[in-house]
């Protein structure tokens, strides 16, 4: 018998306005099931029972009065989603992975959270991210490792791993994930999950720590297509204050409407297999994983080119710049420099040596190089309309192998050569996808990513549906479900 963490998203929230599911009782589901797991996975920080409780009986009130009154809810309503720990939530600790904020506690939400309370979510607690969200594996001196459940001597990525732990786990159906160099992809990719690094100003970073920069967004880690957009259709929206936006749907248009439909025309995708990264060597199941899925979109009856551009040392040098800066973001209270681990206080150290006209230089690097693919490959009508990538070079890490605290600027170049493919679509703000398309003879999930012009994320999200339809991979299941 399929027990309530078999169900998607969606099928719950459809059970609850149908009557057959109690917020409650999906709720109490979870809150047992992280008792019982969340030692082994690592994936939330902090717990939130009483406040997930309560919101979850407000949710069935709610629902209760909806089917008296015959009106509609939100396609997510009393359905938990948990909130990763970089974002913050009124009244709950926010540590941001490190221990120099463990005593942390916010007095208001951040925009995403109010987005998530409106529409009726049920927040389990704070999932696990690394310290400040910097690097791709998710280890920290306050919380356990965040491991993927399809072999837990191995890393669930980062910096979204207590997030996609949590969801390939079966300790939420869901997950609020935040993506600044591929944090959503990452974990997606080693946890066999399909996560959406949204277009730049898709999603608002307010009020509080707006990122300038433009390289982080928040969006969805979900186990289907469909789910991971109507999350993405709970998050998306601009606010007062937001440096960026995104061009909106049209009136009426939802990311969900497009789950549910198939691309009209056959698209022309672009197959880049090569690291653009110098010396990057890609390992042999991550190259097929790519090629598999170029042989997929063409039996689909898509078109798909194979091309190979020069790897190019200037945009990993230019994020470098950028990702130094920005490490120094949030202000370390007076005395607690010592406790930040030895990447970040290596990161921020060389975040004070970046010259304003080096940083005004790096982000003029990004905007010209989302031009130029913009300009040589995703041309409406003369281009291409998908780019495919691996989404990382090499299978999922074993649990500290990437980390190097005795030399922190060696762990940043090995972090580098391992996501040498994600960051792009940061850089430029064009929206991405990663899909678990692809599992070794091993039984460890590799993902695949699709990339697209700026605001186009309804291409993407459709593609995936006619991916997902055409190989469906959420009835897999890990060892630890």
């Amino acid at each position: 018998m399929a027990e309530l963490h078999d169900l998607t998203a969606l099928e719950q929230a459809e059970a609850i306005r149908q009557g057959t599911l109690s917020p409650v009782e999906l709720t109490e589901h979870y809150l047992g099931r992280i008792d019982q797991l969340d030692e082994t996975l690592g994936a939330f920080i902090t717990l939130t029972p009483a406040m997930a409780r309560k919101q979850a009986a407000e949710a069935e009130s709610e629902a209760a009065q909806a089917r008296r009154d015959g009106r509609g809810l939100s396609p997510l309503h009393g359905v938990p989603v948990p909130v990763k720990d970089l974002i913050l939530v009124a009244g709950v600790r926010c540590t941001f992975g490190s221990e120099a904020f463990v005593d942390h506690i916010p007095d208001v939400d951040d925009h995403v959270v109010g987005k998530l309370r409106a529409a009726g979510t049920v927040m389990l607690g704070k999932t696990n991210t690394p310290e400040f969200g910097l690097p791709c594996y998710t280890e920290s001196r306050i919380a356990p490792p965040a491991r993927t459940p399809w072999d837990l001597d191995r890393s669930a990525g980062g910096s979204s791993g207590g997030a996609a732990a949590a969801v390939a786990g079966g300790l939420a159906p869901l997950a609020h994930g935040s993506d600044g160099g591929g944090s959503i992809r990452i974990p997606s990719s080693v946890c066999g999950l399909y996560g959406i690094k949204p277009s730049r100003g898709r999603v608002s970073a307010g009020p509080v720590l707006h990122d300038i920069s433009g390289l982080s967004t928040s969006g969805p880690i979900a186990r289907t297509v469909a789910d991971a957009a109507a999350l993405l259709d709970v998050l998306a929206g601009t606010m007062p204050g937001d440096p960026y936006g995104a061009p909106t749907l049209p009136p009426g248009e939802t990311f969900l409407d497009h789950a549910r439909r198939r691309p009209v025309d056959r698209l022309r995708v672009v197959s880049l297999l090569a690291p653009p990264v110098p010396g990057v060597e890609l390992h042999p199941d991550c190259r097929a994983a790519a090629a598999d899925a170029a042989d997929l979109l063409r039996e689909l009856g898509h078109h798909v080119d194979e091309l190979e551009l020069p790897a190019d040392d200037s945009i990993r040098r230019s994020f470098s710049a950028v990702w130094d800066v920005m490490s120094l973001a949030r202000p370390v209270p007076p005395g607690a420099e010592g406790l930040l681990l030895p990447l970040t206080r290596h990161l921020r150290e060389r975040g004070t040596r970046v010259s304003g006209q080096e940083f005004a230089d790096a982000m003029y690097a990004f905007r010209a190089l989302g031009q130029m693919i913009e300009d040589a490959l995703l041309t409406p009508g003369a281009g291409y309309d998908v780019i495919l990538t691996p989404t990382l070079a090499q299978p999922p890490a074993p649990v500290g192998s990437l980390r190097n605290d005795a030399d922190p600027e060696a762990e940043f170049a090995a972090l580098a050569a391992f996501t040498p493919f994600t960051p792009l679509y940061n850089a430029t703000g064009q929206p991405a996808v990663s899909l678990p398309l692809h599992w070794t003879d091993g039984g460890l999930p590799i993902g695949v990513m699709l990339g697209g012009r700026y605001g186009a994320e309804t291409t993407l999200i459709s593609l995936s549906a006619e991916l997902e339809e055409a190989r469906p991979w959420s009835g897999r299941r890990p060892a630890v479900w």
